[in-house]
């Protein structure tokens, strides 16, 4: 919320201004004439007006002057139905007593609800002004090249979702390292695919020995500083440590993993007491009655629900869960926020304009994000487009570790170098960690028909392979793969394509369709993959076929139209499944 409309907001539940209107579908502000004014902002006093009183941008009143002076400077008023002799009804929902205090506290760092939570909810709150008013709340860094420059709707996209120990905000004295610069404590790595059907959601150790790399800052007065990175220090180092900002986390986690984050998201830890209060409580389970003097947590074994400051004692405590580690710490985070996640898509809280209107101020009071989606617009675009995927598709994992063989006391971890390679790559090729049916693609009846008729043995299958945007190597490691384990040995390597595709391609004489229709088979090309045309030459002068790998080539011996492969043994869950911490 801005400055100047701190006080009113504590005066009326912005809830309360907010309703459904049947014709349009979207919420809307509603103001009797004596109604407190919302802080919302709207377009000027004195906006040009239309002959019949009416603003031109929409929002005018024609049922006289006086009820449009109600409107505070800079105040956007829908037109208010006609007044009926009776009593104006109360808008439902509406409820007679005033709103908790809002926390004043610095929205500086970011705890692990309060990010992912925001991008959610947002799209369930209509209206591009109340959106605008939300955006105002919301701090911004610039992280320069560390991220993307702007957000695209039809691509995937990787959120760094960072928590930090350093205490910030109203009520949070109690919290973290006194003395602490706020270093990078939790850590989530969110991918979204591309088509949308499925979510990982990778927690990143904050005691993983990592290189952090060189990072350039941006300053106060807008100059820019070098920060010189380290070699063979804890990941939490990556943020705070010689006045590093969350630009240098992101570097750090491409360095660390291959996978480029495109944007990052910081909330405090208000974030978390003030959206489950929000929500009233989120579920959670213990198999054993909790009683830790630390976290302040107190629990029975069973189902509980917790909000407020019971909520953050859940996601903070070490001591009550196996090893009193931080990695049994992470696997009961990443149970708050399935529960949390399921909590803020139930019926309960969509429909209800107060839950939603809270959470979204909750949320955004508690934000810091980069640059490139601290807009209005890509808010909202963010939020719609993971709202589309299904919590069952969401799942939850770890960086695969094992202890670091350099210590004797076991105090930090290394990457587990058998799993995490393929962990990293199934992300960086938008694989899902979860069964997903491929969504039936509607092509036209001459291009599907390109898959259907007799297909030659593998071993009659003559193609060249050429790389044409697929990551460096991979034409060879697909000829490898073709040659050794699908039988197709008249194949070769043809090199680099003239051009980058996006999507891989088969091009292929008409007398080769039974050649095409053997390898789309082993390669899981579609129809619209499969481009006949003319063959070439091989190496021996005889005529073959050319597969050219695009940007979409996931990996030697994996299937183009495959959503998911076999993954390697870990530690994971979804979104949709409840849970009892242990």
């Amino acid at each position: 919320m801005d400055a100047q409309g701190r006080g009113r907001a504590d005066d009326v539940d912005p809830a309360d201004q907010w309703v459904l209107n049947p014709r349009t579908g979207e919420y809307e502000l509603r103001l009797s004439p004596s109604a407190p004014q919302s802080s919302v902002p709207g377009p000027r006093r004195g906006a040009p007006r239309s002959r019949d009183g009416a603003s031109r941008d929409g929002g005018g009143d024609t049922a006289g002057t006086a009820r449009r002076r109600t409107a505070a400077p800079g105040r956007e008023v829908p037109p208010q139905r006609r007044r009926r002799p009776a009593p104006e009804e109360p808008v439902p929902g509406r409820r007679g007593r005033r709103p908790e205090k809002k926390s004043k506290g610095k929205r500086a760092l970011l705890w692990v609800g309060g990010s992912t939570a925001f991008v959610v909810l947002v799209a369930g709150v209509g209206g591009y002004v109340y959106l605008k008013h939300l955006e105002g709340n919301v701090s911004t860094t610039d992280v320069g090249s560390a991220g993307s420059s702007s957000f695209k709707k039809n691509e995937a996209f990787n959120i760094l979702i960072i928590g930090t120990d350093k205490r910030t905000g109203e009520g949070n004295e109690g919290y973290g390292d006194k003395g602490s610069v706020g270093h990078a404590d939790t850590n989530i790595l969110l991918h979204v695919s591309e088509d949308r059907s499925n979510a990982t959601a990778l927690s990143i150790p904050r005691d993983l020995i990592v290189d952090v790399p060189d990072c350039e800052t941006k300053q106060e007065d807008g100059t820019t500083k070098i920060i010189p990175g380290s070699t063979g220090v804890r990941f939490n180092t990556s943020l705070g440590e010689s006045g590093r900002d969350p630009g240098c986390t992101m570097r750090t986690v491409k360095e660390a993993t291959g996978i480029q984050p495109h944007h990052f998201m910081m909330a405090d830890f208000n974030a978390v007491k003030t959206l489950t209060t929000a929500v009233g409580g989120v579920d959670v389970c213990v198999e054993k009655a909790v009683d830790d003097p630390k976290s302040h947590l107190k629990l029975p074994a069973g189902e509980s629900k917790v909000e407020g400051e019971q909520a953050l004692a859940f996601v903070r405590t070490r001591h009550a869960f196996g090893n009193e580690g931080d990695l049994d710490r992470i696997k009961v985070q990443q149970q708050f926020l399935g529960s949390l996640m399921r909590k803020m898509s139930s019926s309960d809280t969509l429909t209800s304009p107060t839950k939603l209107v809270k959470l979204a101020e909750a949320a955004t009071e508690a934000l810091t994000v980069d640059k490139a989606i601290g807009k209005v617009g890509t808010l909202k675009d963010m939020a719609l487009e993971l709202k589309k995927v299904p919590t069952k598709n969401i799942t939850f994992t770890t960086v695969p570790v094992i202890d670091n063989p350099a210590e004797k006391v076991k105090a930090t971890v290394v990457v587990n170098e058998t799993k995490g390679p393929q962990v990293f790559d199934m992300i960086r090729n938008d694989i899902s960690f979860t069964e997903v049916k491929q969504k039936e693609k509607k092509e036209a009846a001459a291009v599907a028909a390109r898959l259907k008729g007799e297909q030659s043995e593998p071993s009659e299958v003559r193609v060249r392979v050429m790389n044409g945007g697929a990551p460096a190597g991979s034409a060879q490691q697909e000829l490898a793969y073709l040659q050794t384990d699908a039988g197709v040995t008249k194949s070769e390597n043809a090199g680099n394509a003239p051009a980058e595709v996006a999507k891989t391609t088969l091009e292929y004489a008409p007398d080769q369709a039974d050649q095409a229709r053997a390898l789309a088979e082993i390669l899981g090309l579609s129809g619209a993959a499969m481009k006949p045309g003319e063959s070439v030459t091989n190496s021996q002068g005889l005529p073959t076929m050319t597969l050219t790998l695009g940007k979409d080539f996931k990996g030697a011996g994996v299937k183009l139209d495959a959503k998911s492969v076999e993954t390697p043994d870990l530690d994971k869950s979804t979104a949709d499944q409840k849970q009892c911490a242990s």
